[in-house]
């Protein structure tokens, strides 16, 4: 292959020929006439062009020095003069005569705010569990800004300020990330973002997968007791051709609202997220642990821990007859809540002796406060098959009496709706007067209220007039509140003492606080995106948004650091960096003064993260220079 091009060719060519001329002439003294060169003059002469071009004449210089000079010499004088200006109003400055003020605003164009916050620490984060190369690595691009990198920013936006996907770049705009991460608030466009969904849908999988194994591998998650829960989110529109959004119950969600549910396995360790599912809204929460169970234990085959190595909880939608034999097939340790469904089941839990729960006290408390658990055996049988596991029937005193509060609250309720329904039974203009009319008024207000079971309406007529009469049930009710706060917990662990079951029963609450943070923090529900394909890749983000928050904080705990996330988030909120522009266009970055309380926590969270690539995001600018305290310091 040839490695110059023509031109340059051409120029050595030229020399050669030349070169050529010369040793003719060395050689042949006779060349020249007698007389020298001159005596050329007088005879024939060849007459060249006045301006011969420099494909003949190579060592002709191709470059006007003198343009030059006097274009460095005009540099030179505009510098003399802004230094000259500069003097003479440094000068009026020291002398009073001109305000600092003042000519900080001559000299200054512009200032901008720049949001710093906790990007930092959530930043280094995410560079650690390596979450832009993983997706690169999945969902290659050829575009000028990365898919991992666009996924950077929703993470972080979730994480920080949840905003539609419109308002994303807006947020981006005013903030640090711009000059981090080198990309123009104008290209993180709602299209843009979109195309990134779509690009993370085919790989969700794979990317958690990958990112979960990163996380497991740097922070050395406990994996030995772990907790499965599902939750559902609402969502906004019709959804006529999806499959995941759909009509179903779950509690603590309306019932005329579209919803997909998720199930989430969390490690007992930090309350981090270790896989999730994606589901319809209309499936059932037992129709979901087989599945969760296959991948839960790839999962870990994949990273060297057994699945007898495992304790695995889970609340009374985990557990039947047909899963407790499952439990036994993948060899996994569980303890769960049963329903009693079986008639067998339900004797356990109702035909128990009050008085015998005192003798087993588990968990003394305050009074009526305390915890208390009669072992009993539980069969279960399936297919043919019977299997016998370690029960416990519970009575929680702190569950009894929130559900006596809360029965007696709907009764307070319910007294006021029945004597509405008396004033208006004799009411002329109203439309039920007769007996049955206000009977059946009455009796659907039973139906309507949590305690109607427990109360009976009666009426009678006085003298033309109607009365409703109502009367509580007391052994009825009786029955009831003896039954309360009583539970079923089942395990096939042996090793399990009664005490360390309600124990570890009690720890089951993480994974609930995590669908807190989903809800509430990350703001995950409502959705408004109307594919499957971004439901899934927006679930993603917001997973790997969850598993960033939990990261940092079991890493702030395990530092001495008493704080969640959020809380960390709020007292970070106020870091800012100001941009000043000066006309001769150097610019300046300062960090705004720091709290008390940041300037406490700011150089703890630089042994906080073990991420060698994460530098200063202010100090290691050379137009800023900010002493510490002042500048937030990552680790590496």
């Amino acid at each position: 292959m040839p490695t110059t091009t023509p031109v340059p060719r051409q120029r050595i060519v030229v020399w050669l020929v030349w070169l050529l001329v010369l040793l003719v002439m060395w050689q042949q003294p006779r060349f020249w006439p007698v007389d020298g060169p001159s005596a050329l003059a007088d005879g024939p002469t060849v007459v060249l062009v006045e301006r011969p071009g420099r494909e003949l004449f190579p060592w002709w210089p191709r470059v006007r020095w003198r343009k030059l000079a006097l274009a460095a010499y005009q540099r030179w004088q505009h510098a003399q003069r802004a230094a000259q200006r500069a003097a003479v109003l440094a000068q009026l400055a020291l002398s009073g005569v001109l305000r600092l003020a003042t000519l900080v605003d001559w000299l200054t164009r512009q200032q901008l705010h720049r949001q710093l916050g906790a990007i930092p620490v959530l930043y280094a984060v995410l560079e650690t569990l390596q979450v832009a190369a993983t997706i690169n690595r999945y969902c290659p691009q050829t575009r000028e800004v990365a898919h991992g990198t666009v996924a950077l920013v929703l993470i972080l936006n979730r994480l920080l300020a949840p905003r539609p996907l419109w308002q994303v770049a807006d947020w981006y705009a005013c903030t640090i990330l711009a000059r981090k991460l080198g990309v123009a608030a104008a290209k993180l466009n709602d299209d843009r973002l979109a195309r990134t969904l779509d690009a993370l849908a085919p790989h969700a999988r794979e990317i958690w997968l990958a990112v979960v194994s990163q996380a497991l591998r740097v922070y050395d998650i406990d994996l030995s007791l772990l907790f499965y829960d599902l939750t559902a989110f609402v969502t906004h529109g019709e959804y006529q051709a999806s499959t995941l959004v759909n009509f179903g119950f779950a509690h603590n969600t309306p019932m005329n609202k579209r919803k997909l549910k998720a199930g989430l396995d969390v490690a007992a360790d930090g309350n981090i997220p270790l896989d999730y599912g994606l589901w319809a809204g209309n499936t059932a929460d037992k129709a979901t642990v087989e599945s969760n169970l296959e991948r839960l234990c790839r999962l870990l085959q994949t990273h060297g821990w057994a699945p007898n190595q495992v304790l695995l909880l889970g609340d009374r939608a985990t557990l039947d007859d047909k899963l407790a034999r499952l439990y036994a097939e993948k060899q996994i340790r569980y303890l769960a809540g049963l329903q009693p469904q079986k008639q067998a089941h339900r004797d356990l839990v109702e035909n128990m002796p009050e008085h015998e729960f005192y003798r087993h006290p588990l968990d003394r408390g305050r009074g009526k406060d305390g915890y208390w658990g009669v072992p009993a055996p539980v069969t279960f049988a399936h297919a043919g098959q019977t299997a016998t596991h370690r029960g416990l029937v519970v009575l929680s005193g702190p569950m009894r009496s929130a559900l006596v509060q809360t029965r007696a609250r709907h009764f307070r309720e319910l007294w006021p709706a029945l004597r509405t329904v008396q004033e208006k039974a004799n009411q002329q203009l109203v439309r039920y007067r007769s007996a049955k009319e206000i009977l059946a008024r009455a009796q659907t207000q039973l139906r309507q209220s949590p305690v109607g079971q427990f109360v009976t309406v009666t009426t009678t007529t006085t003298a033309g007039a109607v009365q409703l009469h109502w009367t509580v049930e007391r052994a009825a009710l009786c029955a009831a509140m003896q039954q309360d706060g009583r539970y079923l917990l089942v395990t096939n662990d042996r090793n399990l003492t009664p005490a360390a079951m309600l124990a570890r029963y009690r720890e089951k609450d993480g994974v609930e606080k995590r669908f807190t943070v989903c809800k509430h923090d990350l703001q995950v529900s409502p959705l408004y995106l109307h594919k499957d394909a971004r439901i899934e890749a927006m679930l993603l983000v917001n997973m790997l948004a969850l598993l960033t928050y939990s990261i940092l904080e079991r890493q702030l705990r395990r530092h001495g650091l008493p704080l969640t996330t959020r809380r960390l988030i709020e007292q970070l909120a106020t870091l800012a960096v100001i941009e000043t522009h000066c006309w001769d266009g150097s610019v300046l970055r300062r960090l705004l003064p720091l709290t008390p309380e940041q300037q406490q926590l700011v150089p703890l969270l630089a042994g906080l993260l073990p991420d060698p690539h994460c530098r200063t995001w202010v100090g290691s600018w050379p137009e800023s220079r900010p002493s510490p305290p002042h500048a937030l310091l990552l680790p590496g």
